[in-house]
């Protein structure tokens, strides 16, 4: 099993309580706190994790070469304002701009060998994340009878107790 940094364990965690999203764990813990409980003896932990992956929208050749040419003008910015600095004041303009028409360029190209080596496999375009579908509160031990009686019967029961 792979270790956990220590600020993100307990010695010996109970489960005081199961909910279907965070705002529900986070008001649990918050009641917790309001009742002077020691709550640097909680954990939140999201479970039973999802990868939900949201189509943005679908690619196409010309959408590829914007987005490459918007990514590289920003590099390229970047790159001509610091060789700019090193720059007599009179040309400082001029390199800032070939640095952004160059790195436009480049990213350009860039971005459309990297979409035509995929060969239509994705032509859509998207963002994922990872989302838990519960949250768990777990409880150092020496404290789960205290939190059970502070907290109440919130949550869903656990099922191991």
């Amino acid at each position: 099993m792979e270790s956990v940094t220590p600020v993100f364990s307990l010695e010996f965690p109970q489960s005081l309580a199961t909910f279907d999203d965070y705002a529900a764990a986070q008001k649990a813990v918050d009641a917790l706190s309001d009742a002077e409980f020691p709550v640097q003896n909680l954990l939140i932990v999201g479970t039973d994790l999802k990868q939900v992956e949201r189509v943005t929208g679908r690619l196409t050749t010309g959408r590829v070469a914007l987005a490459g040419a918007l990514s590289g003008l920003w590099f390229g910015v970047f790159i001509g304002l610091l060789i700019g600095l090193f720059a007599s004041e009179t040309h400082w303009l001029s390199i800032v701009a070939t640095g952004a028409a160059v790195g436009a360029g480049f990213g350009a190209v860039w971005a459309l060998l990297g979409y035509a080596a995929t060969r239509g496999r994705r032509d859509f375009s998207s963002v994922k994340t990872v989302v838990a579908t519960r949250y768990e509160v777990l409880v150092e031990h020496r404290h789960l009878a205290q939190a059970r009686e502070l907290l109440g019967p919130v949550g869903r029961p656990d099922p191991f107790a």
